[in-house]
């Protein structure tokens, strides 16, 4: 099932602000509430340090039907979630973050994992000096799997092509959030400098994957 273009409900909740509310781009996923940012720039599209294949394979599975995540195990970063938390937004159109350090959150206004499009998982790096379930996330790198249980009993499998680290303040929206013609999952947490002054940390951390298998 093809989910429609992003959330216009929040879109005029950013109008009403004169801002780009982080519809689950914020994440500030520390123990403050999610904050507004600016408008993505171009110079966020492609930093430094970014790990990426630079021709990624097609996906080798067929999109799936509608159905919520269940579990997510990544292997390569110790990873196993054995229960997703349905991520909303708040009454001001930010995304909802997961309550303690270890909980994993899907965003249930985008795609569920497998379907066409990008599934978001959230988590946090860290909480209440807890490292948190995306703890490790920034050493994902390309080739590794991410492995989410659907409620309809079938395996999403994901092959990593892409890790990138952005400013929050020019965090690439439409590159992030962007409606995929293939099945995709996007994995994000906080990263870089803590601000000790806000409570949060200054980046994001994005991974990015490809459905490449379904198992039954």
């Amino acid at each position: 099932m093809r989910h429609p273009r992003l959330w216009p409900a929040v879109a005029a909740v950013a109008a009403a602000f004169g801002v780009v509310l982080a519809v689950a781009l914020v994440l500030v996923l520390s123990p403050k509430a999610p904050q507004e940012i600016a408008p993505p720039s171009p110079a966020a599209t492609n930093p430094a340090g970014t790990a990426s294949l630079a021709h990624p394979s097609p996906t080798a599975a067929d999109g799936l039907p509608a159905a919520k995540p269940a579990s997510l195990t990544i292997p390569a970063i110790g990873v196993r979630a054995e229960e997703i938390k349905d991520l909303g937004l708040t009454p001001e159109g930010a995304l909802e973050v997961p309550g303690d350090a270890t909980t994993v959150g899907w965003f249930t206004g985008a795609p569920s994992p497998g379907e066409a499009g990008p599934a978001v998982l959230a988590a946090h790096v860290d909480y209440k000096h807890v490292p948190g379930a995306f703890s490790r996330l920034k050493e994902l790198r390309p080739g590794e799997q991410a492995k989410v249980g659907r409620a309809d009993g079938r395996v999403a499998v994901f092959t990593v092509y892409r890790v990138d680290h952005y400013p929050k303040a020019t965090f690439p929206t439409d590159q992030v959030y962007g409606d995929t013609p293939d099945p995709e999952l996007r994995l994000i947490t906080c990263g870089g400098a803590f601000d000790r002054a806000s409570g949060n940390y200054l980046d994001n951390v994005v991974a990015y994957a490809r459905l490449t298998a379904v198992e039954a």
